[in-house]
């Protein structure tokens, strides 16, 4: 269905018949709006003044509406430039892809910065988890991960080193330079809990010490049901949304 320019706004008009504040209405519909992709990710929102006109609103509560959406991370403001749609990275939680594969599937462009690789020898959690004898080495990668440019998380992983023998080998996709190598994942299990921010990884991220951010450890399966990825990847919060249909 295609959406244009003056159903967007229609639908953002808040009723001065309804009891609830007019900037919590517009805060609400935009917020609706933005989840329902009819904003686009990255795009520019109209100014206050051309919000507050095009509504019949004041500017005092478009305002208002755009700070809750700020605060709730649906919209960021870069100084001097405007006000945008926060990119958001959708994930269904019974699908196994790669980080690159599903940020092209949902049009952003994926891209990693690495931070370190190195081969180092295992330390007790690796040889536990992993399955692996206590003098073995491991590859351990460590990377941001951005969307269009922007840090959405870092990511730790680990693997055995004859999984990994060459690290600077791995092009732009991890899980592509596995499959090259005959060592395609086909099943992973995945933990998820509330972390604060290190002071090193919100400078990596650009967020406030302390930010909350989701940590997700994955533990990643050959067919032969052999462990040879862990990876501990810290999300920020504001960027990204898990799913999950469930069925009775």
């Amino acid at each position: 269905m295609n959406i244009t320019s003056e159903d967007r706004w229609r639908d953002l008009r808040p009723d001065p018949e309804n009891d609830t504040p007019l900037y919590l209405q517009l805060a609400r519909k935009l917020g609706h709006a933005i989840h329902d992709n009819r904003w686009n990710p990255g795009e520019a929102l109209p100014s206050e003044r051309v919000l507050s006109e095009a509504l019949g609103v004041s500017r005092i509560t478009a305002r208002k509406a755009i700070a809750l959406l700020v605060e709730q991370g649906l919209i960021r403001r870069t100084q001097g430039a405007g006000s945008f749609i926060t990119p958001r990275y959708e994930d269904p939680l019974s699908r196994l892809s790669s980080f690159s594969e599903m940020l092209r599937r949902r049009g952003f462009t994926p891209s990693s910065q690495w931070l370190a690789r190195e081969i180092v020898p295992a330390n007790r959690d690796e040889v536990i988890r992993l399955g692996l004898s206590p003098a073995a080495a491991v590859t351990r990668l460590r990377r941001l991960r951005l969307a269009d440019g922007i840090v959405m998380a870092v990511e730790n992983s680990t693997f055995p080193a004859s999984v990994i023998p060459d690290p600077h080998a791995i092009g732009d996709s991890l899980y592509s330079y596995l499959e090259q190598r005959g060592l395609t994942i086909v099943r992973a299990l995945q933990h998820f809990r509330a972390v604060n921010a290190s002071d090193e990884i919100a400078q990596q991220m650009s967020i406030a010490p302390n930010e909350a951010l989701l940590l997700i450890t994955r533990v990643g399966y050959t067919a032969d049901q052999r462990a040879i990825e862990l990876t501990d990847t810290y999300c920020r919060n504001d960027y990204y949304d898990f799913v999950a249909e469930l069925r009775k």
